[in-house]
């Protein structure tokens, strides 16, 4: 086996093991596809063939897109990065944080910055080790009845983590920033990204709800049914358990959307996306956004006091976080293949994206299984690095 044929590998491996259904991958180099592929079926338990143009649920790979359209409105002089949450949205004024000992103390400012980069204090509901996560999951903020607004009022009512600025923890901060989005311009979040970000890139399949004609081409969900679960793993292998994603992550309600997931796209639509996250430009050069813009967004923010990145048990050694996503700052401290200054970050049901400016790559691969056990990107990435 030849350098190259190690990393189609890396998909025949774990869809042949029965871990995975099917898998799509592409990678650019200086702009042009390098390798690319598609392995396994849309459902191995139905021997279900891949649709030609297959729409997955990309979950957190939302976020690298509000934060640029985040960037956008402060390129426009409409959004700064110091300015108070509570001057977009009041009901985050007085926000406590929650102590050891079950008391609570008042929190410091709240500001943009820590919106973009995960230190503003709040949680997920799936993090285990977190103490606020319970109430969290207690508010029932997975209900996609509720609208963007009555979300944030949820979060607001809940106690923060830690003080706002002193740690980074994964968390609803870029739904909490696309409300925001909203406020300041008086749009939307839905209509933001696609007149500003998705139209102007011309992508096709992406968007928060997928029309009665597209459905057909969603790809099947296995893993768990449930967001607050995804971190509360078994020692058994992985196999292929249909999910249910009509109570977590409906595909038909124009009116559920969120700024940390929700969307739904396509390997070639995400293709368009990462190069625009990596280059601020159109395919065909348009800017959507500086070269200064872009670089903020791909540098670390992050103090040593606050690495390594840690999501429970998982710890991205050598990352940081910028305005945008992960950022690799010291390849030192990596545990997969890399580079300085690689970048992006991933969704929960098993997508995956990274940049590299320094030797001009770009990855992007898809697959369908919420709460994986495999690493299927950092996978994929390893096998392009020790490929070049």
């Amino acid at each position: 086996m030849n350098r190259m044929d190690r990393i189609a590998a890396v998909a025949k491996r774990h869809v042949d093991a029965g871990a995975l259904s099917g898998i799509e991958w592409c990678i650019l180099r200086g702009g042009a596809v390098w390798t690319e592929g598609r392995y396994g079926l849309a459902d191995g338990l139905t021997s279900t063939e891949m649709p030609e143009t297959p729409i997955y649920r990309i979950f957190s790979m939302t976020k690298p897109v509000v934060s640029a359209m985040a960037m956008m409105l402060v390129e426009q002089g409409r959004l700064r990065l110091f300015e108070p949450l509570a001057a977009y949205l009041p009901e985050f004024s007085d926000m406590q944080v929650l102590q050891a000992d079950g008391s609570k103390t008042p929190a410091g400012l709240i500001t943009i910055e820590h919106l973009l980069t995960h230190r503003a204090g709040f949680s997920y509901g799936f993090l285990a080790d977190c103490p606020v996560a319970p109430l969290y999951r207690a508010a029932e903020l997975r209900d996609t009845r509720l609208s963007l607004a009555e979300f944030c009022n949820r979060v607001a009512a809940q106690p923060l983590a830690y003080q706002p600025g002193a740690e980074w923890r994964y968390s609803v901060a870029t739904d909490v920033l696309a409300r925001v989005l909203e406020v300041a311009t008086g749009q939307k979040l839905p209509v933001l990204l696609q007149e500003n970000i998705l139209g102007p890139l011309g992508t096709q399949d992406t968007g928060f709800w997928v029309e009665p004609a597209r459905e057909h081409r969603i790809m099947p969900m296995f893993g768990r049914s449930n967001l607050d679960d995804i971190m509360a793993f078994d020692a058994e292998p992985q196999s292929l358990q249909p999910a249910d994603m009509s109570v977590d992550q409906p595909h038909d309600n124009p009116d559920f959307y969120r700024g940390g997931t929700g969307l739904f796209s396509t390997l070639a639509d995400y293709l368009l996306i990462a190069r625009f996250l990596q280059t601020g430009q159109t395919q065909d050069g348009s800017r959507l956004l500086s070269k200064k813009s872009i670089e903020m967004m791909w540098t670390d923010r992050l103090s040593p006091a606050q690495k390594p990145l840690k999501i429970d048990a998982f710890t991205f050694g050598g990352y940081g976080w910028g305005l945008g996503g992960r950022v690799m700052a010291d390849p030192g401290q990596a545990q997969i293949l890399t580079e300085l200054g690689e970048c992006g970050w991933a969704g929960a049901a098993s997508t995956f994206f990274w940049l590299d400016p320094k030797n001009d790559l770009i990855g992007v691969v898809m697959t369908q299984y919420l709460g994986s056990k495999i690493p299927i990107g950092e996978d994929f990435q390893t096998a392009v690095y020790q490929a070049l």
